[in-house]
């Protein structure tokens, strides 16, 4: 007897179920990783940051584990755990936006950079406009980038609902063979 066609309940609960363990997974160790480099430069703040976002991680390979077991509510564990990353990284572009400092940005340059902007007629204070406006592109990139691919996932997930239900109540009337 040949195995029946997967429904595409049965297709949508196991794209849930890699792309939950994949990402989940790839958030907590990312995450982990980054707290312990905070750790050893002391940023106390960065690490307050990379918890939350381990966190994160944690509740979306929880959520993955309460589907595989055939609970249902384990799609709003991973729903939650997106709104939860998007919200600590949107807080966090947030912050560092309203953050920059003028001097402290220009008191980074290194002596070879302060060299060659002497060398081309430059001081300090002349390339201060590019600075903030790359500062400025690069923590709205991120937001952008964190308010896509976490709020896509959110709605990825939340969108497979009625499906991932389905195939996991078909899933637990069948009989075993």
């Amino acid at each position: 007897m040949s195995t029946p066609e997967p429904t595409p309940a049965d297709r949508a609960l196991k794209r849930v179920l890699a792309v939950s363990r994949i990402n989940g997974w790839s958030v907590t160790l990312f995450a982990a990783l980054c707290v312990v480099v905070t750790l050893v430069i002391g940023d106390l703040v960065g690490i307050g940051i990379g918890l939350m976002v381990v966190t994160s991680g944690v509740m979306e390979v929880h959520g993955n584990r309460m589907l595989k077991k055939g609970d249902p509510a384990g799609l709003k564990w991973l729903v939650r755990s997106q709104l939860f990353l998007l919200t600590i990284m949107l807080a966090y572009c947030a912050s560092r936006l309203v953050s920059f400092d003028s001097d402290s940005a220009l008191s980074n340059l290194t002596p070879d950079l302060e060299a060659a902007l002497m060398g081309a007629g430059l001081e300090k204070g002349d390339i201060l406009p590019l600075v903030h406006k790359m500062f400025l592109v690069l923590y709205g990139a991120v937001a952008l980038t964190c308010l896509i691919y976490q709020g896509g996932l959110a709605l990825f997930y939340r969108g497979k609902t009625k499906l991932v239900t389905e195939a996991l109540v078909a899933t637990a009337v069948r009989p075993t063979q």
